[in-house]
């Protein structure tokens, strides 16, 4: 049986990582949720880091954007297995909530099985154009390295 759990490893935390996510990635979208992709190096030896995000925009009390993306989290923690098991290539992601209102979690996880279907699909189809393109393994796709 394998592990449920969102270790700390699997969470997108660098800053260039995640601009770089924004600035360079691929955005897929399934109301309320957009998800930022990015095929790039990253540390240690997971195939995928995760980021979340909550426009203050939208939510401007810290309470509901918290609530916001603690509910992505375990929407992503409990749908992440059936995608991310048979990945070749390392991917930064960043989901995006879209919406005005706060969800429940119905919503949550229907919008993330859906998104996740869209980057399944969209990583098939990169995987053989990547083939000749791909960055090296210490470099982001704008030609700058990784800082530590």
């Amino acid at each position: 049986m394998s592990s449920n759990r969102f270790p700390k490893s699997q969470r997108l935390s660098r800053k260039k990582l995640w601009e770089a996510v924004f600035e360079n990635g691929t955005r897929l979208k399934a109301y309320p949720l957009a998800l930022y992709v990015l095929q790039a190096p990253l540390p240690g030896a997971v195939p995928v880091q995760a980021g979340f995000a909550v426009p203050k925009r939208n939510f401007r009390k810290a309470v509901q954007r918290n609530r916001v993306k603690r509910l992505m989290r375990e929407a992503y923690r409990l749908e992440r297995q059936a995608y991310f098991n048979t990945l070749e290539r390392p991917f930064a992601l960043v989901f995006l909530y879209l919406g005005k209102d706060i969800p429940d979690f119905g919503q949550v996880t229907t919008a993330m099985k859906a998104v996740l279907k869209k980057f399944e699909t969209y990583e098939a189809t990169s995987q053989i154009k990547a083939d000749h393109s791909a960055p090296g393994p210490d470099r982001l796709p704008d030609g700058h390295g990784i800082q530590e």
